[in-house]
């Protein structure tokens, strides 16, 4: 009688998927779509704006924008687990306070023309010769309080570790190999026209995301950064800053 030898089975290497596991999974999902959200309406205002709408008609698609990636990550609340983790330490917090005042001296100063890719007209909120404070007061709401929980989230949370472990909830953010943080750095700092800029700011964050292994720490200093930004640009009306 021949006998007849089961097919044997390599085991699956660390971290790859199996065939049953989806390409991103619902965790990844909640990280991607508010980001995704949040570029859309960019790319809606830079259309409408070659349709011929005049940029001062397209200050109020901004809240819609910030309210609509606010609407997402709470619906998303319960796939952040890293945000449910307890708050950083008050010596990590003032870390990264630092840290995001240091990200905002070097923002405003690496301006250069070979800095910069593209233009920005900014966020200019002088209506009929008046600053409209409500706008105002939206804009540093959402780029210091929406903008900074929604990208720490895609760009550190899941991207960079993503890159590392398509299971990337099993990544220690202190492990992240040397390729994941360049990738994700890069990718980061050409999602702005200060892409120099973009880069020094993605390297700060990652650093106090692997220090601090809590994603708290880059989501306050980039809060910082934003909200002191916002107060600069109000300040010297530098609104191509914003």
């Amino acid at each position: 009688m021949t006998e007849h030898n089961e097919p044997r089975i390599a085991p699956s290497a660390p971290g790859a998927l199996s065939v049953d596991t989806p390409f991103l999974s619902r965790a990844a999902w909640a990280r991607i779509l508010p980001f995704g959200t949040y570029i859309f309406f960019i790319v809606l205002g830079d259309m409408l704006e070659r349709a011929g709408m005049a940029r001062a008609e397209l200050r109020w698609l901004y809240p819609v924008q910030a309210g609509a990636v606010l609407v997402l990550l709470a619906v998303f609340w319960k796939q952040y687990e890293e945000l449910r983790a307890a708050f950083i330490s008050l010596k990590q917090a003032a870390l990264a306070v630092a840290v995001g005042v240091l990200v905002l001296v070097l923002w405003i100063n690496l301006d250069l023309p070979w800095m910069v890719v593209g233009s920005s007209a900014g966020y200019n909120p002088i209506t009929e010769g008046e600053i409209d404070w409500l706008l105002v007061a939206i804009r540093i709401a959402g780029a210091a309080l929406v903008v900074p929980v929604m990208e720490e989230l895609f760009w550190r949370s899941f991207l960079m570790r993503w890159i590392e472990e398509a299971d990337f909830q099993r990544v220690d953010p202190a492990r992240v190999g040397l390729k994941a943080i360049l990738i994700s750095v890069v990718l980061f700092g050409f999602e702005h026209n200060l892409w120099l800029a973009g880069i020094v700011a993605g390297i700060a964050y990652t650093l106090l995301y692997m220090r601090h292994r809590n994603v708290w720490s880059p989501i306050l200093a980039h809060a910082v950064t934003n909200g002191l930004l916002g107060i600069w640009v109000v300040s010297t009306g530098n609104w191509a800053f914003w």
